[in-house]
């Protein structure tokens, strides 16, 4: 779960707006089957598009959770509580209020909420292929570097060697060093997310780590609290940063952002029967 708000916005390090939970099942038990349905669709023609159910428990029209209130005006739109009343109500709802004709349910679809709701997707899940050769288009790219103009290159390093005279030699070779780790870093990570562009999660439960965008506001394992049932948290899994371009909160400086989420999970997958059991996770953010 995230805050959209930029008043929750923390530059870096553990949680900040986020907050993770697990939940889990056996395999055997009363929600869901044992067997998993089949991925393709059954033969025979496409069924008709589905429409809302006339009868059964209403659903906020904002979050989709049980939906005791109503709207007493239309009558029709329902509510988990007046916070959401309200909130529907400021967004549109005020608008819309008692302009559809009756029994057009398509008024009561769950209506798109922008400015307080992210859009949902679908994820697909596919395992991520070997690492690729190095691409000439590297090669390319490098022989296209070293024939820049010469005159300009001097210019240029004229004007760097000006701005850092007052330096001594220490903090040079400091700096020196830092650039070139941070560089390696982040070359590496664009390297392996360019073969899987679109990805926006990373799972590798138990595995190799995660890949980190810089080597700055790196967890160490005192970090890394234990699961409330006393065991090791084990990395399982990574948000990308292109997931920010598909939620719409991409602006800096007025959203959430980050260089990737990092999640922590129980070594033992502990059981809390019915219950949510939050989490560790860890937000680094590019390198300045």
């Amino acid at each position: 779960f995230a805050c959209r708000g930029p008043a929750c916005y923390r530059p870096a390090g553990p949680c900040g707006p986020f907050r993770v939970f697990r939940n889990q099942l056996p395999r055997r038990n009363d929600t869901y089957p044992e067997e998993p349905p089949p991925e393709e669709p059954p033969p025979g023609p496409a069924p008709a598009p589905p429409r809302r159910l006339g009868s059964g428990a209403a659903l906020c029209r904002v979050c989709g959770c049980l939906g005791p209130r109503c709207c007493g005006r239309c009558r029709r739109a329902a509510y988990c509580g007046p916070e959401h009343q309200a909130l529907d109500w400021r967004s549109g709802h005020r608008r819309s209020c008692g302009q559809h004709a009756a029994g057009d349910d398509s008024a009561d679809a769950i209506p798109e909420h922008n400015e307080f709701l992210f859009p949902e997707y679908e994820i697909l899940i596919e395992p991520e292929e070997p690492e690729f050769p190095a691409d000439s288009a590297d090669d390319e790219q490098g022989a296209e570097d070293t024939s820049k103009d010469v005159k300009e290159q001097e210019e240029l390093g004229a004007a760097s060697i000006a701005a850092f005279q007052s330096l001594d030699e220490e903090t040079l070779e400091a700096m020196a060093k830092h650039e070139t780790e941070e560089d390696k870093i982040f070359q590496m990570f664009k390297k392996q997310v360019a073969a899987e562009p679109e990805q926006i999660v990373r799972y590798c439960r138990g595995g190799e780590g995660p890949l980190w965008v810089s080597g700055e506001n790196r967890p160490e394992e005192k970090d890394i609290p234990n699961c409330v049932c006393g065991a090791k948290r084990i990395f399982e899994f990574q948000i990308m940063p292109q997931l920010l371009n598909h939620l719409q909160v991409d602006s800096l400086g007025e959203s959430i952002d980050w260089g990737t989420l990092v999640v922590y999970t129980c070594a033992d997958s502990c059981g809390g029967g019915n219950e949510y059991l939050e989490e560790f996770i860890w937000k680094q953010d590019y390198s300045m």
